[in-house]
């Protein structure tokens, strides 16, 4: 098939796009539609509780809002077959829609358990009826993964597969650290530490975008892989630098106060920035190995 036959087939299926209500009703339609509708109620419900002065409430608020938008789009797209001009010519539409899947799974399980961790007690039932709406979103999400990854065995190119997914999570633990900083703004030199997080923060999302967009990747006048090399190296040092001040800094004749709780307090908070950095530091160094591999000739299994 030459390219303008491939041309032709598009335009034949964009000016054939109607609203095809089979979609809704299918088991991926339905798992979408159980998505949005618990999404939004937890939203609505979270929002009815009210924490606005909280980060992590804030977070929490962003994950109920983003997941379900994410998801009403992809099915717009995939009911008006929008996906098969997409398939073609800007994205591998599977792989996108299983990553978006066990992203919004990463992020709506990680909120349920802090938002039960930090709001949830044992006289707190609204709390803990949120708490469970936020749990059943994670659910549901894990779902489709299940569903695209082991019952109809989609293989990932990129977002669903490893090299993708693990950006995810390096941006993922990038934005737990950005909601949890605290109690640096009398000490400058873990202003350096802050510094080290937001520098590689923009470019993840960017190597992502990249890397989707088959079209794009093609057409830069570099190559991309030693380009992320670069950036993991970069990124490793920064982290390093991170891991090491800011433990030092922070907790330097600051032991746990006796009457900090189990489930909250400041120093909980930095505590999780340093434990945080860690992740972020094995997750980058193990990224920068196999990306190396990967340059050398290694396949990634």
């Amino acid at each position: 098939m030459g390219f303008k036959d491939i041309i032709n087939d598009v335009k034949e299926t964009v000016s054939k796009a109607v609203f095809t209500p089979s979609t809704l009703i299918s088991g991926r339609g339905g798992l979408h539609m159980c998505q949005i509708i618990l999404c939004l109620v937890t939203f609505f419900l979270g929002a009815f509780k009210g924490e606005s002065t909280h980060t992590y409430w804030n977070y929490a608020m962003f994950t109920w809002s983003f997941c379900p938008i994410m998801t009403i789009i992809i099915t717009l797209i995939e009911m008006f077959l929008l996906d098969i001009p997409l398939n073609l010519f800007c994205m591998d539409w599977p792989d996108f829609t299983t990553g978006m899947a066990m992203s919004s799974t990463l992020m709506t399980l990680t909120v349920a358990i802090t938002y039960a961790n930090f709001y949830a007690c044992s006289k707190c039932f609204y709390a803990w009826l949120v708490s469970l709406f936020a749990f059943l979103c994670g659910v549901v999400y894990a779902m489709e993964v299940v569903k695209d990854k082991i019952l109809d065995g989609k293989k990932g190119s990129y977002l669903a597969a490893l090299p993708g997914f693990w950006k995810v999570m390096e941006a993922f633990v990038t934005c737990i650290i950005f909601i949890s900083l605290t109690g640096y703004h009398d000490k400058p030199v873990l202003i350096l530490c802050i510094i080290a997080y937001i520098i590689p923060f923009p470019i993840i999302p960017l190597i992502i975008a990249t890397n989707i967009l088959k079209k794009l990747k093609k057409c830069l006048p570099f190559n991309l892989d030693r380009f992320v090399f670069i950036f993991l190296v970069i990124s490793v040092v920064l982290y390093a630098f991170a891991a090491i001040v800011w433990p030092i800094f922070m907790f330097r004749n600051n032991p746990r106060p006796s009457d900090c709780p189990g489930s909250y307090c400041i120093w909980a908070i930095q505590f999780m920035v340093a434990f945080m950095t860690y992740v972020n530091l094995i997750l980058f160094i193990v990224d920068l190995v196999f990306t190396l591999l990967g340059i050398c000739g290694f396949k990634r299994t």
